[in-house]
């Protein structure tokens, strides 16, 4: 399933979504410029690997920060951007703009130190915003239960639009998550042979599942009417 849009309109401009998405293009961009040797050494630097990873040592600690803006190829920021696109905005207009920044840096965080749990050992590069993004998820479940996403299924490779529970939806997106990161834990590396960081996904969505009631307290929670919903 691949989402198009959602349902709800925010109430106010995205601008930290935007400024977050427009930090991962830019860095993309200078990973696209950077010769081989140069851009093996800047994954190395500054991307999650676990193996590296000493909590008794804060010098270890900046790749938690920068490994959730750095991508390896297109698809990757793309469809990342995309989803952080669809359902960011949301969730900074219920919490407002610098609770959502900590929200996202720190689901960034707590997914990486979910995956370094998990393969411990591992030296293989664990990198992209998807863990935070998958925190900004888990608040949207838990804010926004009634929503809806327009969403692409694709079906004997014919195209179908439909629109789709966002409980359901990211419910859906959560199972597969968790299912492949079971089957992760007979690899030495705690990530299949795709080589997806699963439980940087899954430690990112139960922390924003968690940490999304205590993030919005002092907010007024808004009222939504059928008006403010994206018409088709």
């Amino acid at each position: 399933m691949f989402p198009i849009r959602d349902t709800i309109r925010s109430r106010s401009v995205p601008i930290v979504n935007y400024l977050i998405i427009l930090a991962n293009v830019l860095v993309f961009f200078y990973e696209l410029n950077l010769p081989p040797y140069r851009l093996d050494q800047f994954i190395s630097t500054y991307a999650l690997i676990p193996a590296r990873l000493n909590l008794s040592n804060p010098l270890t600690w900046g790749p938690l920060f920068t490994h959730m803006f750095l991508h390896s190829g297109w698809f990757h920021i793309l469809s990342n951007m995309w989803v952080l696109f669809i359902f960011g905005d949301n969730v900074e207009d219920r919490i407002g703009p610098l609770r959502y920044l900590l929200f996202y840096l720190a689901g960034g965080v707590v997914a990486g130190l979910t995956q370094a749990f998990f393969s411990p050992d591992a030296s293989v590069p664990a990198l992209g915003a998807s863990g935070a993004i998958a925190a900004v998820l888990g608040a949207y479940f838990f804010y926004f239960p009634k929503a809806r996403v327009f969403t692409l299924i694709l079906i004997f490779i014919i195209p179908w639009f439909i629109e789709v529970p966002a409980v359901i939806f990211i419910g859906f997106w959560f199972v597969s998550q968790l299912f492949s990161g079971l089957l992760s834990l007979t690899t030495a590396s705690g990530a299949s042979l795709s080589g997806v960081a699963w439980f940087a996904h899954i430690g990112g969505f139960v922390f924003g599942l968690l940490m999304a009631a205590p993030f919005a307290l002092g907010r007024k929670e808004n009222t939504w009417h059928p008006d403010e919903y994206w018409p088709y």
